[in-house]
């Protein structure tokens, strides 16, 4: 469903992709719609067509297979790919519409510009290693997709930035797809303080429960441990924020609006 709108809605279809819907635009993030990733299982549901179709802009954090999957890209070919400005060539050398948006750009009724992420680890060969978050905003709605990121101090300049006081939602990585997390990924209590120092005033967690290696789901608790431990993080330091707690392919929505 989309909405003219303020309605802002909100669909996790797993890993790193979620469909925003606000204010009649639809973004969609890091686009994950396969049932595999390479070598990494997905537990949970493929994303049916319904649910992702006729984005109007993909949103594109960096170029680690986890997130800039080809075959998912293709998928929603024809739609622009905001991304850095390095990464967006790579993208048009694979006949697809990669643009840069260092800079406030319009999609629809909704502006996207690029903000710093601090994920730089594990190059890829033949791809760039840029990295970035993305701040979305409407007429009355803020939202921070911060990509993979380590923690960094100039996540507090994001709200004035996006011109306003608090961001309204963050969504925001908490593991990995391993038992454990590797360098530059914010787990649950960076994660969380991402959320206070933003003043975030709900907190969708991605980036957990969704992808592993093959049989790695039979050993220990990792894979289910993140939500609980970033919602008692948040309770901690941003009591505040509501946590957004979503399973694949569910969605949440509200009316968008500086009362949000």
């Amino acid at each position: 469903m989309r909405s003219s709108h303020e309605q802002l809605r909100l669909t996790w279809l797993g890993h790193s992709t979620v469909v925003i819907d606000l204010a009649g635009t639809r973004l969609l993030t890091d686009p994950l719609l396969r049932t595999h990733n390479n070598l990494l299982r997905r537990r949970g549901p493929r994303p049916s067509r319904e649910q992702w179709a006729d984005p109007d802009a993909v949103l594109l954090s960096h170029l680690h297979l986890d997130h800039a999957e080809l075959r998912s890209l293709r998928m929603v070919a024809g739609v622009p790919v905001l991304t850095g400005s390095r990464n967006a060539a790579w993208v048009r050398r694979q006949g697809l519409l990669g643009r840069g948006a260092e800079e406030w750009t319009d999609v629809g009724a909704v502006q996207v510009r690029l903000v710093p992420a601090v994920h730089h680890g594990r190059p890829l060969p033949h791809r760039p290693n840029e990295a970035h978050g993305h701040l979305v905003r409407s007429d009355g709605t803020t939202l921070w997709v911060a990509g993979d990121t380590a923690w960094y101090d100039r996540m507090a300049d994001l709200p004035a930035l996006a011109g306003t006081e608090r961001l309204d939602v963050a969504i925001v990585p908490i593991g990995g797809w391993g038992p454990r997390l590797s360098a530059h990924h914010m787990g649950p209590a960076q994660a969380a303080q991402a959320c206070a120092v933003t003043g975030a005033c709900y907190a969708l967690p991605v980036h957990w429960g969704t992808l592993h290696p093959p049989l790695m789901t039979t050993f220990g608790d990792w894979f289910e441990r993140p939500l609980a431990a970033f919602e008692a993080e948040v309770s901690a330091v941003a009591p505040d924020c509501q946590v957004i707690r979503l399973g694949h392919g569910e969605t949440w929505s509200c009316e968008g609006g500086r009362d949000i």
